[in-house]
């Protein structure tokens, strides 16, 4: 509308806390494109695709970025709006946070079944503990993560999700 703003582009995303057996969970580090020096670790997940729910979006974001199939999706335990920039676009993602166990210590993340684009904005897979993310100073997201994990590793997953 004559701002020079780029338009908001609004979408629902589907992410994943995946703990191991030994209680740590998987974060991706990335960054923009269109700032490579802007980073961030983050979970796994994705938008929706047209006609899918969140649950079948996580399944299938998991599977790409990280090769594994099969995994128990437990509850939604977190929602969160989102507003950011990515690649000179503004976004604003509803994003639904579903927790999944899996029942062996973190294996090497294979991001083979990711599309190209997002394979090469990926620096890094790590999987962290709570006194990790406590401690961290780099940027994580959502902002609130270690109070979250700690709230399911003390208390379970919460009748209702909790709001970012």
């Amino acid at each position: 509308m004559g701002t020079g703003e780029p338009a908001v582009r609004r979408r629902e995303a589907a992410r994943v806390l995946l703990l191991d057996s030994a209680d740590r969970l998987l974060l991706f580090h990335g960054f923009d494109p269109a700032e490579p020096a802007r980073t961030w670790w983050f979970t796994p997940g994705g938008g929706l695709e047209p006609g899918e729910d969140s649950r079948a979006a996580a399944r299938r974001e998991l599977a790409e970025e990280t090769g594994l199939t099969g995994v128990e999706l437990g509850p939604v335990v977190a929602v969160d709006l989102a507003l950011f920039p990515y690649d000179g676009e503004r976004y604003e993602q509803h994003q639904s946070f579903h927790l999944a166990r899996i029942r062996r210590t973190g294996p090497e993340p294979d991001s083979s079944g990711s599309e190209q684009q997002e394979r090469a904005q990926l620096r890094q897979a790590r999987w962290w503990t709570l006194a990790d993310l406590r401690r961290t100073t780099e940027q994580v997201y959502p902002v609130r993560l270690a109070e979250l994990l700690a709230l399911l590793l003390e208390q379970g997953p919460p009748v209702d999700p909790v709001r970012l």
